[in-house]
């Protein structure tokens, strides 16, 4: 007896359309809508909200596809498939706004922020075991040069925050940098003047052996962002409001997921590219941070 066929297709079926549309971003099997004159319900609501950058077709393509395939969108769009998605600082700003938007609406107080450390009313003391000291001289200047660093480095944090930091505006070019950081801020693109800079940076220095252009690179970061927000959207989400960020762990999965899709690298090239823009990332990040601190200091020194 025949069996009858059903809409129904084994799982392993399924997994493979699904790693096809993966690879191509469109089912090649699919058929062409209906006949010209047909109505569709949905064509009530149909380019309602085409001029809302959130809302509109090419967004929600973009969210689904950085979601299910984003190592393969980022290759599509470097090869110019350009009209299928958000350009990718515009999803960058439109998708971290949206994310400022739930976590101001589910955080809506304002925790007291606590500096990186503390230097303003203790020593720093050295471990005995670890480091010897022949004179009680070595010892008071040894800590008096880590209290300097560390009090420069923390005014550097500081400069960086200083919209956070009511307390530091002392002058008039400081103010105007608070205002513009809390403006910055409040529209939802800190990721832009800061991680979107860095993580170029980094990821150019981890494929220059690729001779990738640094055009490429910058949309591949702020895409990878975008997947970042994300994720932080859902931890904000699931937390209701108690968690704003994700681990280190899930950001390195994500890259190394990228970089296989993108430029079809085997699992341990992709996670030694993925460890190699992380080094990257962490050593320019600190150089910002050491130079805005001497930037501080001579100013000081200028006074």
């Amino acid at each position: 007896m025949a069996k009858k066929k059903g809409k129904k297709h084994p799982a392993a079926v399924r997994y493979r359309a699904f790693t096809i549309w993966q690879k191509l971003g469109v089912y090649p099997w699919k058929k062409p809508d209906g006949e010209k004159g047909r109505k569709k319900s949905g064509d009530f609501y149909k380019g309602a909200f085409d001029s809302i950058p959130f809302l509109n077709d090419d967004a929600k393509r973009t969210f689904v596809h950085l979601l299910l395939r984003p190592g393969y969108m980022i290759r599509d769009y470097i090869k110019g498939e350009h009209e299928k998605y958000l350009a990718p600082l515009t999803a960058l700003i439109i998708f971290y706004a949206f994310f400022a938007l739930v976590s101001s609406v589910l955080q809506p107080m304002q925790h007291e922020r606590l500096l990186p450390f503390d230097v303003s009313d203790s020593t720093i003391t050295i471990n005995e075991n670890t480091v010897s000291i022949e004179s009680e001289r070595d010892t008071i200047e040894v800590n008096k040069t880590l209290r300097n660093v560390a009090h420069i480095v923390q005014r550097g944090y500081i400069y960086l925050h200083l919209d956070q930091y009511p307390e530091e505006v002392h002058t008039q070019s400081q103010a105007s940098l608070a205002a513009l950081e809390s403006a910055l801020r409040n529209q939802g693109i800190p990721l832009f003047i800061s991680d979107f800079l860095i993580l170029w940076l980094a990821m150019a220095m981890a494929l220059r052996r690729r001779k990738l252009r640094m055009s490429a690179c910058a949309a591949a970061s702020a895409y990878v962002l975008c997947q970042f927000s994300f994720f932080m959207l859902f931890a904000v989400l699931l937390s209701w409001g108690k968690s704003a960020s994700i681990s280190a762990g899930l950001m390195m999965l994500l890259l190394v997921i990228d970089y296989r899709q993108w430029l079809n690298l085997p699992w341990k090239e992709s996670i030694k590219r993925t460890i190699s823009t992380g080094i990257y990332y962490a050593l320019i990040y600190l150089a910002v941070i050491l130079a805005i601190s001497a930037l501080v200091l001579l100013l000081a020194l200028f006074k």
